[in-house]
């Protein structure tokens, strides 16, 4: 990690150095993920755990799966499984993964990577390991996030976006400390490739060792930062933090960060996963793989993936067909 990167980053697009006045947002909180396992065997951090929904809208769930090296015969995947009322957002930093669905979407993604999914009215879908990463093992990493939607678009045909790691709209910093990579949305009038049915905005930010990055945040967007790797501090009172942990901010117009001037050797620079959104503030009612508005839409949730109403899984390939 980091996957997408370039041999001189003072080439690139620069972030404009924030208007004199403009406000830093202040730290609200910051919370370390507790690990777990997910699936048939994922190693996880729930970075979620334990912060409050209305601090998150209009996110509602994200895992940071790995960092893992694994041994031949043991990278592991999902079993298929439903999901109705929301998007998910999978950016791979290491390794490959392999995307079906009962709506017809799939695709492999792999370094630098981001698959998008909108299960929207409902679906069923499996994320596996490619055989031949099954047979030698190797490096895994990667990111999923769950974004909801809003009650008039839950039940919106469901979407796949295959975004290549290539397609992301890379920047640097305004003094060249930080690469920057826009996924979604835009950064100072960057765009990145994401299409969202929610407005929001994801960067996944390389900051160096004794670096400072401070980025123009709109106003009406919430702001979380995600360490995944290394060590720095946030906001304007530098509050230190480490990998594993979730950083709330409050409002204002621009995030800063700074990376320590010592890093470990295997992190070398502080690595943040940085997103917004304008929040939703509609009811949630969530459980499992559903996330709705109320107990009732819920219950119907249920009801029709036990029905077969989400979908049915697709036959598998036969033998010299593309698995895809």
């Amino acid at each position: 990690m980091p996957a997408i990167t370039v041999p001189d980053i003072t080439v690139l697009p620069r972030v404009r150095v924030p208007a004199l006045g403009q406000r830093s947002r202040g730290v609200r909180s910051v919370t370390t993920a507790p690990s777990g396992f997910e699936g048939e065997g994922f190693p996880v951090r729930r970075a979620f755990a334990g912060v409050d929904l209305t601090a998150l809208d209009p996110f509602i769930h994200m895992d940071q799966m790995g960092e893992v090296e694994y041994a031949p015969g043991e990278p592991k995947g999902t079993s298929w499984h439903p999901h109705r009322g929301f998007e998910t957002v999978t950016y791979i930093m290491d390794g490959t993964f392999i995307h079906r669905d009962s709506h017809g979407g799939g695709g492999e993604i792999t370094n630098g990577d981001t698959q998008w999914m909108t299960a929207g009215s409902g679906l069923l879908h499996i994320e596996t390991p490619p055989e031949e990463l099954v047979m030698t093992g190797g490096l895994f990493h990667c990111l999923q996030l769950w974004v909801n939607l809003p009650s008039t678009l839950k039940m919106a045909p469901p979407r796949y976006q295959d975004i290549r790691g290539g397609e992301v709209a890379l920047l640097s910093s305004a003094d060249g400390a930080a690469l920057l990579r826009v996924i979604a949305g835009e950064l100072d009038g960057h765009a990145g490739p994401g299409v969202t049915h929610t407005p929001i905005t994801i960067v996944h930010a390389s900051v160096h060792a004794g670096g400072r990055v401070e980025l123009p945040w709109r106003t009406d967007f919430n702001a979380l930062v995600y360490v995944l790797a290394g060590r720095g501090t946030v906001g304007p009172d530098r509050r230190p933090v480490r990998k594993g942990q979730l950083v709330v901010f409050g409002p204002g117009e621009t995030i800063e960060a700074a990376a320590d001037d010592r890093q470990g050797s295997s992190e070398p620079s502080l690595e943040l996963y940085v997103m917004g959104g304008r929040p939703i503030r509609e009811p949630i009612a969530a459980y499992g793989p559903f996330v709705m508005n109320t107990r009732a839409e819920l219950i119907q949730a249920f009801e029709d993936f036990q029905a077969g109403r989400l979908g049915t899984i697709p036959s598998e390939p036969h033998p010299g067909h593309d698995v895809l």
